[in-house]
């Protein structure tokens, strides 16, 4: 096979194309030539954590919106791997909410294990991709930073799986340019020690707010607001946390809300999500969409309509995770081995779209979309060898964790739940959540 292929992006979805090819080639079959660019120096994308924030050691806009003390904020049992358990990583099964320095262990375990690391050029940025009607071809310029040097080279098709959760949306309120404390992006959060002692203001009501303010609950903050557009989070929070609506402006340390009350405050967290933000490709190969679960102009989710020699993976919002994009990969990868036939017809393309975007509408609630993607996940694991999993399995833990979340959102993760794959069930942690202030890998994996 002659085909090439460029991978943009070597982070949980890039990683999860690298191994559906080489599952396809273990398996006898011949593959395409594959070249995965990544512009950091190592793979595993946000879960590659630094401490820097802003620009790179290349000067590229860092990537990371990791924390240092990150857990996992769903059941590891709803993103398992299909082909690599983490009982088959760890040699036992482990408690059900891993840290991150353990969940990045466990992603980069499978893909070591798949010998795929010598597809990927490291340190090197895609700068532009042109598609030519004409050869059916794409030219992608890429900067290789340790030669400082731009070259560019021809492929068959594009994946991109750069990610979407890296490129901040940051708002202005009236008043952040004369406040006197610290005011940044939830992409730039790192260590919640920082603000130890102090009135922090979370602006947002989803997870990041949710998250961020927990962690800074946990390790000391004197006290949280949160703040929302629409609706509150609205759970049972510490007595040192309350939610308030809307900022209307910030004067001096104090933030004044909606409703006519006000809160001083040292320090201010944007939680205000992030952008699909593609700034190497040109408008007939850009997407442009919201954050939602039937991505604009995605065939299946992943087939772009508007050249369909281009492929996006993990650009839905995401109940499911790693499984998800293995679904993709699995199915991308089938499209470009020729067994899986795409519609010629724009048209097709779009109206499968159409489909997606009018089922997704037709409920807001969080059960509905769950299963909904649960659904979309099954759709294509069908149609390739990916090894099929308990997917109605993997709902159940999730709606057991949005329960456990509203019985108490700082002991949820003191739960445990079943595997999908092995059946075992996952102990207990040993520490309880906001005690466990060593969340090393060494601490997390203690019996």
């Amino acid at each position: 096979m002659t085909k090439r292929i460029a991978i943009i992006g070597a982070g949980p979805s890039g990683l999860a194309q690298l191994r559906a090819f080489q599952s396809a080639a273990q398996k006898g079959e011949e593959i395409p030539e594959i070249v995965c660019f990544e512009k950091q120096h190592d793979w595993g994308g946000l879960w590659l954590y630094t401490w820097r924030t802003g620009l790179d050691e290349n000067g590229e806009p860092n990537h990371c919106s990791m924390y240092r003390y990150l857990w996992s904020n769903g059941p590891k049992e709803g993103l398992e791997f299909a082909d690599y358990s983490f009982e088959e990583h760890f040699g036992k099964q482990i408690a059900s909410y891993p840290p991150r320095a353990v969940l990045m262990d466990y992603i980069e375990g499978r893909v070591k294990k798949a010998n795929v690391r010598d597809w990927i050029r490291f340190n090197t940025p895609v700068r532009w991709v042109d598609y030519d009607e004409e050869t059916a071809k794409f030219t992608v310029t890429a900067h290789d930073h340790e030669k400082d040097s731009t070259y560019k080279e021809v492929f068959d098709h594009v994946i991109v799986a750069s990610g979407h959760f890296s490129t901040p949306n940051v708002p202005f309120y009236e008043g952040f340019d004369n406040f006197n404390g610290r005011i940044l992006h939830a992409h730039d959060f790192r260590d919640a020690r920082e603000f130890a002692g102090k009135d922090i203001l979370l602006v947002g009501a989803s997870y990041s707010a949710e998250d961020i303010g927990s962690q800074c609950w946990k390790y000391g903050a004197k006290s949280i607001t949160t703040c929302y557009r629409s609706a509150p989070m609205g759970f049972k929070w510490p007595e040192n946390w309350e939610e308030k609506p809307a900022l209307e402006k910030v004067d001096g340390n104090t933030a004044y809300f909606a409703d006519g009350s006000t809160k001083d405050v040292d320090a201010i967290i944007l939680c205000t999500g992030y952008k699909h933000f593609f700034n190497f490709l040109p408008d007939d190969l850009r997407l442009k969409t919201a954050n939602r679960l039937a991505a604009a102009d995605l065939y299946k989710g992943v087939v772009y309509a508007n050249n369909p020699n281009m492929f996006y993976l993990g650009m839905q919002d995401q109940w499911f995770t790693f499984n998800m994009f293995d679904a993709q990969a699995w199915y991308v990868r089938d499209i470009i081995l020729g067994k899986i036939e795409v519609p010629a017809e724009k048209e097709a393309l779009l109206a499968d779209v159409k489909e997606r975007e009018e089922r997704e509408e037709a409920s807001d609630d969080v059960k509905y979309a769950i299963k909904y993607q649960a659904e979309y996940v099954k759709e294509l694991v069908a149609e390739t060898d990916y090894p099929s999993f308990d997917i109605d399995g993997a709902c159940e833990a999730f709606f057991e964790w949005k329960g456990h979340k509203a019985e108490d959102i700082m002991a949820f993760r003191n739960n445990s739940y079943k595997s999908v794959i092995t059946g075992t069930m996952a102990p207990v942690h040993h520490t309880p959540w906001k005690d466990a202030l060593d969340d090393s890998m060494e601490a997390y994996l203690k019996n």
